[in-house]
């Protein structure tokens, strides 16, 4: 049976990847630090759990043995942490522990590997992104994600192994940290408590993490290699999605939009083309 590693199983993405393969026919292994094994869920196609202190810390030898006889990897795992990941120093360890993991993997003889990039790869001045869109990262988060989808994406294919790269845009749902837009809203909302918003004008493809993690999945288990846009492709402004959230308790009222200024540097339309730069692998 196939068996599928996946880093960052616990996290906001990679725990709605493990959900939407929880009844593939495949053989599960996610990875998580070490304390983390609880928020793993008891699968039927669960193998076993891996865990580690720090797996941007782990070495090629490490990730040999344990890529041993996986088929599969989906590299979720990242460091995140809302308002502060983008200009992090730890994108540098997540870059180079990624690549690490990569050799490991190329050692162990791994078929296939699906890593996880972003909408902010993009030239965004462009507005409405597919994958032909020009490269033009301005954060250390995006330059190292756009860092390793360009080694990657020349060094795979070397080495016999398919390669997807995911690109998440605008996500939202279960799981998402609560200093991020969408808990915001609802729990201002649930207390009925107004809620501190700036112009709402910006244009966003918002998605339910549900649903790119099905994707996502279904990425995996299919040939597709290349770059993907993981986006709905519908245009909706800050403002139109808050309310929608709002009308949800029926209180738009609470909403206090421009009590908050607009950030100047901060895109005006950030819009996903659904599309794969790669194809699908041929098999004999």
């Amino acid at each position: 049976m196939t068996k599928v590693l996946i880093t960052g199983a616990s996290g906001f993405v990679g725990t709605q990847i493990l959900k939407a393969l929880s009844s593939a026919d495949v053989e599960l292994l996610p990875l998580v630090r070490h304390g983390k094994e609880a928020c793993i869920p008891t699968l039927s196609n669960l193998e076993r759990i891996v865990t580690t202190a720090d797996l941007f810390q782990e070495s090629e030898s490490w990730w040999t043995e344990q890529c041993h006889d996986i088929d599969t990897i989906i590299h979720a795992a990242w460091y995140a942490e809302p308002g502060k990941y983008l200009q992090a120093s730890q994108n540098i360890d997540c870059l180079l522990g990624s690549l690490r993991l990569a050799k490991g993997a190329a050692m162990a003889g791994v078929r296939r590997f699906i890593g996880i990039g972003t909408c902010f790869e993009y030239d965004l001045s462009h507005r409405v992104l597919s994958v032909e869109t020009p490269l033009k990262p301005v954060t250390p988060y995006a330059a190292s994600k756009a860092a390793l989808y360009l080694q990657l994406s020349q060094w795979f294919p070397l080495q016999s192994i398919e390669f997807a790269w995911c690109r998440l845009f605008y996500l939202y749902g279960e799981g998402e940290d609560k200093r991020r837009l969408v808990p915001y809203l609802r729990q201002q909302l649930e207390k009925g408590e107004p809620v501190e918003l700036t112009s709402g004008r910006q244009i966003r493809d918002f998605l339910d993490v549900s649903e790119a993690g099905k994707q996502i999945a279904d990425i995996a288990l299919s040939s597709q290699v290349g770059a993907i846009n993981i986006c709905s492709g519908s245009p909706i402004t800050v403002r139109q999605f808050a309310e929608q959230i709002a009308h949800e308790y029926g209180r738009r009222d609470l909403l206090r939009f421009g009590v908050r200024p607009d950030n100047l540097v901060d895109p005006p339309c950030v819009l996903g083309i659904a599309g794969s730069s790669g194809s699908l692998v041929k098999t004999v």
